[in-house]
């Protein structure tokens, strides 16, 4: 029987700009940084509320995924916030732009999305 997510795995493009984006911006702890020689690549283990982890990984020239519209395969990563207006100005401050908010049909809850620097889609879901 499956526990839980163990962690969500991301390559990104641009090492320095998606590490600064995901711990600067959106404010997720590392917890730790390895570099791996054999493959000149980064990784860094990130917290998600002490609960969940994100890895993030460099590597050299890697292919772009599509992600729109509605390409096969992974659709997007949401993270669910108390108040979605307070965490959206928080990102606006940093640049970060979000499209309206929208409220799920069947839940009644709000929602929004919002790209990281490689434009994976990335969604605040309110609880």
């Amino acid at each position: 029987m499956f526990n839980r997510i163990h962690h969500i795995a991301i390559i990104c493009s641009d090492y320095e700009k998606s590490k600064d984006f995901y711990v600067n911006q959106l404010g997720f702890k590392i917890v730790a940084e390895v570099y791996r020689e054999e493959r000149n690549s980064y990784k860094l283990d990130l917290a998600v509320n002490d609960v969940y982890q994100i890895e993030l990984f460099s590597f050299e020239n890697p292919p772009a995924r599509p992600s729109r519209p509605e390409a096969q395969g992974l659709r997007h990563l949401a993270f669910e916030v108390d108040d979605i207006e307070k965490e959206i100005e928080r990102l606006n401050v940093f640049g970060i732009l979000t499209e309206p908010i929208r409220v799920d049909e069947f839940t009644a809850k709000r929602f929004t999305f919002f790209t990281d620097p490689d434009g994976l889609p990335l969604e605040l879901y309110e609880k």
